[in-house]
């Protein structure tokens, strides 16, 4: 989607996708992923998502990326911090406690940012993306991100003839066709929600969940 669509999503308060609670999936599945509690991850495409304030609490060091500094600038408000700004090439970085955002683009972000990455989050950006950029956002943020870091990827599955994206329909085949090359993909888990989202319009709804393993 052009830039200019999240900007005026986040602007005119049409967020939807924002949850008021942690992703139930997200506490099921991170803990099998076994990392030490100071480990720091990177969560594409953020928005103000209570999920990082999850792994937060779990010990961890946030990084992440969003499009809209009026979505970075509202996650810290709602915390009551005050962080501290500065410019790079990959945008504007707003550093509070445990968390670091950048407000800039995903795609730009570089290998020495990402280095130090031993996890990576991503229930948001991958199905917020079209066919087109979901392939560059896979040549660029998670080809950057290091040997050995691991992580959760959250999908949508639903018949995509039946509703425009976002969040888009992205199906197990296009996981591994975008990631097997540089990750070892393995789903952990499909639920049925169709019941939970009688208003999304669709005559099947599913979401899945991925662990994800950087190859060396």
């Amino acid at each position: 989607m052009h830039p200019e669509f999240w900007h005026e999503r986040w602007s005119s308060h049409r967020i939807g996708f924002h949850l008021d609670a942690p992703l139930p999936l997200l506490l099921t599945h991170w803990p099998t992923l076994d990392l030490t509690p100071d480990a720091r991850v990177f969560v594409p495409l953020c928005g103000k998502s209570l999920d990082m304030v999850w792994l937060a609490a779990q010990g961890h060091r946030v990084l992440g990326v969003e499009l809209s500094e009026h979505a970075v600038r509202q996650f810290f408000d709602e915390r009551g911090l005050v962080p501290e700004v500065h410019e790079t090439a990959a945008g504007r970085h707003h550093v509070a406690g445990p968390y670091e955002l950048i407000a800039g683009d995903a795609f730009a972000l570089d290998t020495a940012l990402l280095a130090d990455c031993v996890a990576v989050y991503d229930r948001a950006a991958l199905v917020a993306l079209p066919p087109e950029l979901r392939a560059v956002y896979a040549a660029t943020a998670w080809r950057q991100l290091p040997a050995g870091c691991r992580g959760l990827l959250v999908t949508l599955e639903y018949p995509q003839d039946q509703k425009n994206g976002p969040p888009f329909s992205v199906e197990t085949d296009e996981v591994h066709r975008l990631l097997d090359g540089h990750w070892h993909v393995r789903l952990l888990e499909r639920r049925d929600i169709l019941a939970r989202e009688p208003d999304f319009g669709v005559s099947a709804l599913s979401t899945s969940v991925y662990r994800l393993d950087r190859r060396g």
